[in-house]
C-alpha cells in the first residue's frame, strides 16, 4: 500500500476511533483500495486555507452516455451552483470538488475563484453508471477532507449532490447498502448533507434508488427530461448550498427542511 493510500486510511481509522465513521462506513472504504481515489480530490492543504470554518460542496455529475443529450444543461447546472456560491457573503470558506460519475475528477477541493467551469471540452458524457462504485469514493472524499479540518480544529460543514439519469449499472465493488452506511454515518455527525438528483429517464423510480443508498425524501430532486425542469433542479441546490455556506445555524435550518425549505 503506498503513502498515498496510507494517508487516506489513517483518517479513515482516525474518524472511526472518534465515532464519526462507523463500522459499517469503514468497511466500504476499505475493503478496496481507494486510496489513490480518493486522495485525487483532497486537493488544497488543510494549512493553506486561512478560514475559521469551512463548508465543502461536492458534486457528481453524471458522464454516462445516455446523459448526452443533457450534456449542455447539466455543465450549466454546475456553473449555476458556482455562480450562486461566489455571490455568498462566506465565499471565501467554501472549498468545491466536482468528480464525474465515472472517476475524472475536474475539481479537487478547491477555492471557489480557482473552480474550473464545465463545458463541452472538459465533460465527454461516453460512460457507464457505476452509480454505488463512485458514489463510496465521492462520499469517502467529503469524509476524509472533513476529517483533515477537523483533526485540525477547523468546523467543517458539508453538502454534496450526487446526479444521475439511470439506476446503477456497471458497480463491480459497493453495493447501496455500502453508500447508505457512509450516508448514515455523515448523516449521524449533524454536519452533512448528501441529496440526489434524477433526472427523468422514462422508467427508473429514482426516490426508491436515492432512499436504498440512504438518502432522505427531502433531500431527493426528480426533475423530468426538459433543460428548463433541470436547471431549475440545480437552482433549488444551489439555494440549499447557499444556506448552508451561511453558518451553523443555517446549516441546522436547512438540514431540518431539506429541499422544501
Amino acid at each position: 500500500m503506498g503513502s498515498t493510500s496510507k494517508g487516506v486510511l489513517k483518517l479513515f481509522d482516525d474518524a472511526h476511533a472518534e465515532g464519526t465513521l462507523s463500522t459499517a462506513g469503514l468497511q466500504a472504504l476499505t475493503v478496496v483500495d481507494l486510496g489513490a481515489q480518493i486522495q485525487a480530490g483532497l486537493g488544497v492543504r488543510v494549512e493553506d486555507v486561512q478560514s475559521s470554518e469551512v463548508v465543502l460542496v461536492t458534486v457528481m455529475p453524471d458522464d454516462s452516455g445516455s446523459i448526452c443529450n443533457h450534456a449542455k444543461t447539466v455543465c450549466d447546472g454546475h456553473n449555476l451552483v458556482l455562480d450562486a456560491l461566489l455571490t455568498s457573503n462566506q465565499k471565501d470558506g467554501v472549498l468545491f470538488h466536482t468528480r464525474y460519475l465515472n472517476g475524472d475528477v475536474l475539481n479537487p477541493y478547491r477555492p471557489l475563484e480557482d473552480v474550473v467551469r464545465m463545458h463541452s471540452g472538459n465533460f465527454n458524457p461516453d460512460k457507464g453508471t457505476p452509480l454505488y462504485d463512485q458514489a463510496v469514493v465521492l462520499l469517502g472524499t467529503v469524509l476524509a477532507k472533513a476529517q483533515e479540518f477537523s483533526a485540525n480544529g477547523v468546523p467543517v460543514r458539508t453538502v454534496t449532490l450526487l446526479i444521475t439519469d439511470g439506476a446503477d449499472m456497471h458497480s463491480s465493488r459497493a453495493r447501496a447498502k455500502d453508500v447508505a452506511a457512509l450516508v448514515e454515518d455523515l448523516r449521524r455527525a449533524e454536519s452533512h448533507i448528501v441529496a440526489g438528483m434524477g433526472i427523468h429517464d422514462g422508467s427508473t423510480d429514482f426516490r426508491r434508488v436515492f432512499r436504498e443508498m440512504g438518502i432522505e425524501d427531502r433531500w431527493i430532486l426528480t426533475p423530468g427530461q426538459t433543460a428548463q425542469e433541470i436547471r431549475a433542479a440545480f437552482q433549488v441546490f444551489s439555494q440549499s448550498a447557499v444556506r448552508v455556506s451561511q453558518g451553523a445555524a443555517s446549516f441546522s435550518r436547512t438540514a431540518l427542511g431539506g429541499f422544501g425549505r
